[in-house]
């Protein structure tokens, strides 16, 4: 049986300009959900592995979205906690000739800041883990 590599931390919306526009000029963004351990879950994932992301996202369409896009991938989001108001969001405009990238946070309040341990079944969640993975 193929042991679990467990990736514990926030995902976020990230809304970018399309095209290298400045947010001052965009009029669409472009929605991607991400962040450095549901990175790796899908990055492992799509190599084959099995790996399972834990975090906590709001009960709403952006939470349910963050989730289809992971399990799409074939990330293990089974135990993702479910609560709170908001989902961090950051804005990125891309760097162009010599203007550099630029990201704007704003990720206060988001669920998985309000998160407590009792939020998540651990003893569940590592039950097959070989890994765990967290910055």
């Amino acid at each position: 049986m193929q042991k679990t590599i467990v990736c514990f931390g926030e995902i976020m919306l990230r809304l970018a300009p399309f095209h290298k526009e400045r947010l001052i000029q965009a009029s669409v963004l472009q929605v991607i959900y991400g962040g450095g351990e549901a990175n790796v879950a899908a990055s492992l994932a799509l190599l084959g592995n099995k790996a399972r992301f834990v975090t906590r996202l709001p009960q709403n369409p952006l939470g349910d979205a963050a989730i289809s896009r992971l399990r799409a991938l074939g990330v293990d989001t089974r135990f993702i906690a479910r609560g709170g108001d908001r989902i961090g969001i950051y804005f990125l405009e891309h760097g162009a000739s010599i203007r550099p990238s630029r990201v704007v946070y704003d990720r206060a309040c988001s669920a998985i800041s309000q998160a407590s341990p009792e939020d998540f079944d651990w003893q569940q969640i590592f039950s097959d883990a070989f890994w765990f993975h967290i910055t």
